[in-house]
């Protein structure tokens, strides 16, 4: 049950941290913001945009970082009780780490583009 509170609570905070950007008026602009000649729609605001590469950026990080911290603590479980398979499992776990690893290089550069 506290896993699901924390997890929770972790989502809850998220949408809080959103909520300034998601509530920004569809025709409201920022001063100064330019607005594109042939269609009239507004161009969004930098705050908006900024806030949601650090929001994926984030949750890409903890992804990755809870993943591979996952990995660690098996492996080392594994190791502990079958100390002969140590060589095989922390090829395993290197292999995964260095996938996620990968993985999370990627989605960061896409989230931050």
């Amino acid at each position: 049950m506290g896993k699901f509170v924390r997890i929770g609570m972790m989502c809850l905070i998220v949408m809080m941290m959103a909520a300034p950007a998601l509530a920004q008026a569809e025709g409201a602009a920022p001063e100064g913001a330019a607005a594109e000649a042939d269609t009239g729609a507004v161009a969004a605001p930098a705050f908006s945009m900024d806030l949601g590469k650090a929001l994926g950026a984030g949750v890409v990080i903890l992804g990755a970082g809870l993943g591979i911290g996952r990995i660690g603590g098996q492996a080392v479980e594994g190791i502990s009780r079958q100390p002969e398979a140590a060589g095989i499992i922390q090829t395993a776990m290197i292999i995964s780490a260095a996938l996620i690893e990968g993985a999370t290089f990627f989605a960061l550069i896409v989230c931050l583009l």
